[in-house]
């Protein structure tokens, strides 16, 4: 039997997350039609959170509301027409209102924590690694022996990004602070480029002889958008678009004629699910085989207590850290 009331972060304006407060009395939800309820045991800290936290995501919740969305925990009840998961099974999922002691999840959609793994292990599964999968997968079109330019690669997304495309024979260049460069050499990256410094584009057209790479992750946005277009081969170069970190950046039809000819591709994990079942579907099915081969290996994400919140989000905008963050309730 859950509790009437828990503790949750509550974001109460669009100024960012240091208005985000710890309350002790949210409703605890209740499962509707195919959804599960989940006790939380760590919820996963995502950039989107941060938009989110600035009115900058897109259809984004208004304050004030329960934040976070990414969450893993034990499945205590179920909606109706639910057959699975049920009670007692451990899982990871995507839902409104995660950073929380209890969640409201999409059965369908509530992926099993592999065996062996904690959930804070686990965090990632459904965030993280999907949008690494479908950017180089199914929207990049990387193949064995083509090169990659991975930004923001220390981050949680940047590391599956880097493990999956070493994993598939490409060659990967990264970009990071120096300081996280060990962390990204660890994981096999070919070349480590400093995020901060430098030319990137020219660094990448050096390292590619001069013909770029065939596929661009971009994350940044920003001022790194045009580095990104830059860098990729001409004509054939994919620069698939997933994230705005770094804040809004343009390209015009002019560009894209005369200076850019490179293929953009707009990438949305959220849309891809409603829009192209099939594809994550396939991306999904890739991610259980790369679990079970060894591939990705259980996460190992920097913790805070529910309460720190905030400071988590603060340290993530300020690129203070390295790979996964969870809060733990």
């Amino acid at each position: 039997m859950s509790p009437a009331t828990m503790r949750a972060l509550q974001q109460t304006s669009l100024d960012g997350p240091q208005d985000m407060r710890l309350i002790t009395d949210a409703p605890v939800p209740g499962p509707g039609p195919g959804e599960v309820l989940v006790r939380v045991a760590a919820a996963g800290v995502n950039f989107a959170d941060l938009s989110r936290a600035h009115g900058t995501f897109g259809d984004g919740p208004r304050p004030p509301y329960l934040a976070g969305f990414e969450a893993a925990g034990e499945v205590v009840a179920v909606g109706d027409g639910v057959t699975g998961p049920e009670p007692g099974a451990r899982v990871v999922g995507v839902g409104d209102g995660a950073f929380a002691e209890y969640v409201v999840l999409p059965a369908a959609a509530a992926m099993p924590v592999p065996p062996g793994w904690t959930e804070q292990e686990a965090l990632g599964l459904v965030v993280n690694w999907p949008t690494a999968l479908a950017a180089l997968g199914p929207l990049g079109a990387l193949t064995a022996g083509q090169t990659v330019l991975v930004h923001a690669a220390a981050g949680a997304t940047g590391q599956a990004a880097v493990t999956a495309a070493k994993h598939l024979g490409a060659t990967v260049i990264a970009t990071a602070a120096p300081a996280k460069h060990p962390t990204v050499r660890a994981l096999g990256a070919d070349h480590v480029l400093d995020s901060h410094a430098g030319d990137v584009a020219a660094e990448v057209l050096a390292l590619t002889a001069g013909a770029g790479v065939d596929v661009v992750l971009e994350s940044a946005g920003g001022a790194t958008f045009g580095a990104s277009l830059a860098a990729a081969k001409r004509v054939t170069g994919r620069v698939v678009v997933y994230g705005v970190a770094g804040g809004d950046a343009a390209v015009t039809n002019r560009e894209l004629v005369y200076r850019h000819q490179v293929q953009v591709v707009g990438f949305n994990l959220g849309v891809l699910i409603q829009a192209a079942p099939q594809i994550f579907g396939m991306v999904m099915g890739e991610l259980a085989r790369l679990v079970a081969a060894g591939v990705v290996a259980p996460g190992r994400p920097t913790t805070y207590d529910l309460a720190d919140g905030a400071k988590a989000l603060g340290e993530l905008a300020a690129r203070a850290t390295t790979g996964k963050l969870a809060l733990l309730p």
